[in-house]
């Protein structure tokens, strides 16, 4: 089945990312969020992002205004029902992401394919509150999506090569690398990130080397583009603590503990980016 039209659910971060690169490749979005603020924040992102974009000669006024004209906001799940895949791309927070998918899945079309941005949940378990289990499917986009070549496609232990195919062409089309891989906690990539991240965490709260240190010597001797600290500031050090939660609660294993450190600044509201101050001050 040919993707025209894409229905995201949720402004923040991602959504709005992911919000753009459909746009920009071409194809028609409705992205809802809970509150009409939180959806004029995400146009405005994608806005000022193409901007930027403009500005360094990767993109032209006019295809700004092009990708804008595609792309609805709404607060509203009904208009979802035109989309033939919705991209759920809310907090990750297993339980709120059950609610959505069970307003959603009674709205949308058969043969519509329903994907989870999750970047730890079980895939099986959530396609498992839908009644298309053979058209749900992870979509694992990377932050900041406009710029990041990865998508995970993850299978559920029912999705159907049909889903597969589509969503995998959907990737293609948004100029993305993807890979597929089974479902399991954190899947592939924050499978190896995340507990590297959190060690980070433990190293400093040994206090073994400064931040700025450890962060350079990831760098420098392994070739990252930027340190674990950093990244754990740019993702979200909530969404750190809540990965490495699903893993130690699925996994039953103690080497998937949260830092003790990581989990004070989460308490702290030191999230980060997102907050001004993390493991960094913004």
């Amino acid at each position: 089945m040919a993707i025209q039209t894409v229905g995201i659910i949720g402004a923040g971060t991602m959504g709005n990312g992911i919000a753009q690169a459909c746009a920009v490749a071409g194809v028609n979005v409705v992205m809802v969020d809970i509150a009409q603020p939180a959806v004029d924040k995400g146009l405005a992102t994608v806005a000022g992002s193409l901007d930027r974009l403009i500005k360094k000669d990767k993109l032209s006024a006019a295809q700004k205004d092009a990708a804008l004209a595609l792309i609805k906001g709404s607060t509203n799940y009904e208009d979802l029902k035109a989309a033939e895949l919705v991209i759920e791309a809310a907090t990750e927070n297993h339980e709120l992401k059950l609610k959505i998918l069970k307003q959603i899945d009674g709205l949308l079309a058969p043969e519509a394919i329903i994907a989870s941005n999750t970047s730890s949940i079980s895939i099986t378990q959530l396609a498992a509150a839908t009644s298309r289990p053979d058209r749900f499917i992870g979509m694992h986009f990377f932050n900041p999506v406009p710029m990041m070549a990865l998508v995970e496609i993850i299978r559920g232990y029912l999705t159907s090569d049909t889903a597969h195919d589509a969503v995998k062409a959907l990737a293609v089309r948004l100029g993305k690398s993807p890979i597929t891989v089974k479902n399991a906690p954190g899947f592939v990539v924050n499978r190896i990130l995340v507990p590297m991240i959190n060690e980070a965490f433990f190293v400093l709260a040994e206090g073994l080397a400064t931040a700025e240190d450890i962060d350079a010597g990831m760098k420098l001797g392994c070739n990252q583009p930027i340190g674990p600290l950093a990244l754990a500031d740019m993702i979200g050090l909530d969404v750190c603590l809540a990965v490495m939660e699903v893993y130690l609660a699925q996994f039953g294993d103690s080497k998937y503990r949260p830092c003790p450190l990581l989990k004070e600044m989460v308490a702290a509201g030191q999230l980060g980016r997102k907050t001004g101050r993390g493991v960094y001050t913004y």
